[in-house]
């Protein structure tokens, strides 16, 4: 099936290279461009691609406004937004996960980790880069303990379970964490689905937080 993308930046250039890149990669077909948030979420509502690849700093709209509107539209329940930006500090990311991005990563990725980002997150996975996993850490390490965990629903975890949550913490995909249990990556999706419905995470985000602030996951691994 082919992955529909919109791309999102307000510099022409960079929009260009990143859809010209795309556009050639199988099974991706780019089918709009977007200057600015509010192009994106006008051009995502009368398109409906499968994956917006969104920049954050623009002008009038911005990238964290743009996506919440995209992922707060119930006719859009279908589109993900996968975040490219320079701006990888903790406040982009975390304004960007809250907004309810499905992904997110620098600008200086190889051109396969782009490509491979957008299959993921039409997937309907999350992503995101080592940076933002830091970003994501250091919030969660710095938080006050335990604020909203639900400790029943941690113990309700499997074995199993729990050491895949671990392994999500640490920033593996599902397929690592099938090499590293050595199970299918169906059977390391399955349990990772599992794990963040009986904690009722959203997506693989905000599994690692609950993670951190459970004391389930630590700074120290």
């Amino acid at each position: 099936m082919t992955v529909r993308v919109l791309v999102v930046d307000d510099q022409e250039l960079i929009r260009a290279g990143f859809a010209a890149l795309l556009d050639v990669s199988d099974g991706i077909e780019v089918v709009g461009e977007a200057a600015d948030g509010a192009q994106a979420v006008a051009l995502a509502s009368e398109l409906r691609p499968d994956v917006v690849v969104m920049d954050l700093r623009m002008p009038g709209t911005d990238g964290i406004s743009a996506t919440a509107q995209i992922v707060d539209d119930p006719a859009l329940a279908d589109v993900h937004v996968l975040v490219l930006t320079t701006f990888e500090d903790d406040e982009h990311v975390m304004g960007a996960l809250r907004a309810g991005a499905a992904g997110f990563l620098g600008k200086g990725v190889r051109p396969q980790v782009l490509v491979d980002a957008v299959r993921t997150v039409a997937a309907g996975e999350s992503l995101l880069s080592p940076s933002a996993m830091r970003s994501l850490v250091a919030r969660a390490v710095s938080t006050e303990p335990r604020p909203n965990v639900d400790g029943d629903a941690f113990r309700s975890l499997t074995d199993r379970e729990r050491e895949v949550v671990l392994l999500v913490a640490q920033g593996l995909s599902n397929d690592d964490i099938s090499a590293r249990l050595h199970v299918t990556s169906l059977t390391a999706k399955t349990h990772v689905n599992r794990a963040m419905a009986k904690l009722g995470a959203r997506d693989r985000a905000q599994l690692v937080v609950l993670a951190y602030r459970s004391g389930l996951a630590t700074s120290e691994g």
